[in-house]
């Protein structure tokens, strides 16, 4: 039972268990408190947590269907052919739909624009006809005009007052009018009007723009209207025995629908209009149209309905088509996709199976494809994976043993320098490597005195880190047994008290590594003593580069008195002293330091080191150390080393 709770629990979440919480919460205050506003609270925390609870179910549900990569090309095929598919459909009736309620609403106001021309030169005839006393004109042009508006109504002022028809109310337009045409609104209801004046006659004519009129000026096409928010659109409506423009209580001029997709469209453009009471103040109706695709391609074609079902017949036995295509495009991309799913399964299986160490399954392969070549490379990499397997396990044994190498090494280099009252000591090793073949030594001896060396083995790696272990043995062997020494300044006849020869120590430190390494191996060296009494340091430099001595912050070098160790048997060494004074900061280092290269080819070199010293030569030796390093790093562009690097300092207190 709670191993089911629990899996329950984790499969609703943190989000999914406060939903929970939410709808019981809300149940209980819906039945003690319905009317409470914690309870409108907590059903809009309950509808917030769910919209979020949904989103994440969803997208849960997306991952667990597009797992598997059937499912994720099928989605694929959906959404490169289906879509757009589906986007151009949506787009041609988007299209159609405003082309063929566009198109409509040109038909009817460029028929309305006409008659109202039509009505204006009419007028300028009349008004020509008056001013001639043309009586007869006059009565053959009205008649005309009228047949083309319901209820038209004619004043003419001049020398008299003449309006048709005789029983005709309209009135003089306001003064302030002039020669105009349109559509004026007079009385909360549209008119087609027109006024000219003309050698001292002024004639006006309206006929009302009745929703019958406005269908009938382009039949068959469905119903029209003029609204405006000052107009009440009813009243527009033409009544039972109107004269000539009666045309009975008003009907649906809607045509009937011919199939599904003959929809209503209804287009609204503006139109603008006068008013009758304020001359030259105009404002905007809106022409609304209420038609079909079919009585607009009737009207388009004038070729009847019949047509226009043919047309639209045409187009979706076309669309038809286009459609099928699809269908059978994306039934072929699902057989594709099996093929190629069925591969992708097949390694997915195999990859089990050698996850669990199976190195013995083997892949199904049919066919000569890049999929069937895919299947053999993976039944080849099987065939050698338990060879690299073996391979592996040695690499993992030499890994350890050179781990085991770097530990040991690191127990070589001292822990700690040796405290001096005139002296301060610091050295570091950034090995290129796991082990390194560069060397730093401090040892104090029996007097006030303390030994430091630095060298650099020629090579890198275990070899360089063997040989680095050699000097230091070597080095430790000499100073606390052998301890070669040489008479001291001023004794005669082997009296006198007798030193430590830094030169006879590398030389006999250089015939053993002649005796005991093959003959490419060698390293450079350098060797000094250091009396803490005397402030004395005398040191033997074979071949290794040149410490420098910062002294009030000026270089200078320190001589190289011989040639690398283990090179020759018997090459010559001799030995230098200097006194290093308070405030002096001796730095001896290695190639890495100096040597590494940057993009461009160039080496980071003596001067730069220098310069970096110079700059911080008063800093704590550790921090100096530090931007030295990190000023090579910056100076390669890159954190990985390109030889081992080692400095040595030595600070005068």
């Amino acid at each position: 039972m709670w191993p089911r709770l629990k899996d329950f629990r984790q499969k609703l979440g943190r989000l999914g268990i406060v939903f929970l919480a939410l709808v019981l919460l809300y149940g209980l205050l819906y039945v003690a408190a319905p009317a409470s506003g914690f309870t409108t609270l907590v059903l809009f925390a309950l509808y917030v947590a769910g919209a979020i609870y949904s989103i994440r179910l969803l997208r849960r549900s997306v991952k667990q269907i597009i797992w598997r990569l059937r499912n994720r090309l099928i989605v694929t095929y959906l959404f490169i052919a289906l879509a757009p598919v589906v986007l151009i459909v949506l787009l041609v009736g988007i299209g159609g739909y405003i082309l063929a309620g566009q198109a409509a609403a040109f038909l009817v106001s460029s028929e309305l624009e006409r008659r109202m021309d039509a009505l204006s030169r009419a007028e300028q005839s009349i008004a020509s006809a008056a001013s001639d006393r043309r009586d007869a004109t006059e009565r053959e042009v009205i008649p005309t005009i009228q047949t083309r508006f319901y209820n038209l109504e004619v004043l003419v002022r001049g020398d008299r007052e003449r309006r048709y028809p005789r029983d005709s109310a309209l009135a003089a337009p306001p003064n302030g009018w002039k020669d105009a045409k349109g559509i004026i609104l007079k009385g909360r209801r549209f008119y087609s009007w027109a006024h000219v004046m003309t050698q001292g006659v002024e004639v006006t004519a309206v006929a009302p723009l009745t929703p019958d009129f406005l269908a009938d000026l382009v039949p068959n096409l469905g119903e029209v209207f003029l609204v405006s928010e000052s107009v009440d659109e009813q009243s527009s409506a033409p009544k039972r025995g109107s004269g000539s423009g009666g045309r009975g209580r008003r009907r649906n001029r809607v045509p009937p629908r011919y199939n599904r997709v003959d929809i209503d469209v209804t287009w609204i453009v503006p139109l603008p209009f006068s008013t009758w009471e304020s001359p030259g103040k105009t404002d905007t109706a809106f022409l609304v149209v209420h038609t079909r695709p079919s009585a607009v391609l009737s009207t388009v074609f004038g070729q009847g309905v019949e047509f226009s079902q043919n047309v639209l017949t045409f187009f979706f036995i076309v669309a038809g088509l286009f459609l099928l295509v699809e269908l059978v495009s994306l039934m072929v991309g699902v057989s594709l996709t099996r093929t190629i799913t069925r591969a992708v399964h097949n390694l997915y299986e195999g990859t089990e199976r050698v996850k669990v160490a199976d190195f013995s399954h083997r892949i199904e392969v049919e066919g000569n494809d890049q999929l069937s070549e895919l299947g053999r490379s993976f039944n080849r990499m099987t065939e050698n994976l338990e060879r690299l397997i073996l391979v592996e396990k040695e690499q993992e044994r030499l890994k350890s043993e050179i781990e085991i190498a770097r530990e040991v090494q690191g127990q070589l280099f001292p822990r700690s320098a040796p405290a001096l009252k005139t002296l301060e000591l610091t050295g570091v090793c950034h090995p290129a490597r796991m082990v390194s073949g560069d060397y730093y030594d401090f040892l104090r001896l029996q007097d006030a005195s303390v030994a430091l060396a630095i060298g650099d083995v020629a090579g890198k790696g275990i070899s360089a880190a063997l040989l680095m272990a050699s000097l230091q043995s070597i080095m430790r062997t000499q100073l606390t047994a052998g301890m070669p020494v040489q008479a001291a300044v001023g004794a005669t006849n082997g009296g006198g008290p007798r030193v430590l020869s830094t030169a006879e120590l590398v030389s006999q430190l250089n015939k053993q590594v002649y005796a005991n390494t093959s003959p490419e191996k060698y390293a450079t060296f350098f060797f000094g003593l250091y009396d803490d009494e005397t402030r004395m340091l005398t040191y033997t430099n074979a071949g290794h580069l040149p410490p420098v001595l910062m002294r009030h912050g000026k270089p200078e070098l320190l001589e190289v008195t011989g040639t690398v160790v283990g090179a020759f048997p018997f090459s010559p060494y001799a030995e230098k002293t200097i006194q290093l004074r308070a405030g002096d900061l001796l730095v001896a280092y290695t190639d890495g330091i100096v040597e590494p290269e940057n993009e461009y080819g160039e080496a980071f070199g003596d001067d730069q080191l220098f310069d970096l010293l110079g700059r911080h030569a008063d800093r704590d030796a550790h921090d100096i150390i530090a931007r030295v390093m990190e000023a090579v790093e910056l100076w390669t562009g890159s954190s990985e080393l390109q030889d081992d690097m080692t400095v040595l300092l030595a600070r005068g207190v």
